[in-house]
């Protein structure tokens, strides 16, 4: 069974950074393309970073120079290190398969006031 569970959001002044966290329980972790995604409220989720299985990596141009994805294979854990937070980047963060899987964990909340 499919396990995501996200961990370090939290409330951040703008220009801050945080580092977020992601242990997956999926079969063949090491293997598969992992994603980072994030829903605002009202809108729709959207992908923010992905990493294949040999740490290449792609951003969304809205946190590209900003955000980096990382994963420890041995740990079945992926990262997200965000620094210079803006007030748009506040949305509930998901980690995921890529492409996604039906199987979404509870999310961490990231709140950036200005």
């Amino acid at each position: 069974q499919v396990q995501l569970v996200e961990s370090g959001g939290g409330l951040v002044q703008a220009g801050g950074s945080l580092r977020l966290s992601c242990v997956a329980s999926i079969k063949f972790f090491g293997l598969k393309p992992m994603g980072w995604y994030r829903q605002a409220p009202g809108r729709q989720r959207e992908l923010v970073a992905r990493i294949t299985r040999d740490g290449n990596t792609n951003y969304a141009d809205s946190v590209k120079g900003r955000f980096t994805i990382s994963r420890d294979n041995a740990k079945n854990t992926v990262y997200l290190q965000m620094y210079s937070l803006k007030p748009e980047d506040t949305a509930v963060y998901y980690c995921n398969s890529f492409p996604s899987s039906v199987n979404w964990g509870q999310g961490t909340q990231v709140t950036v006031s200005s």
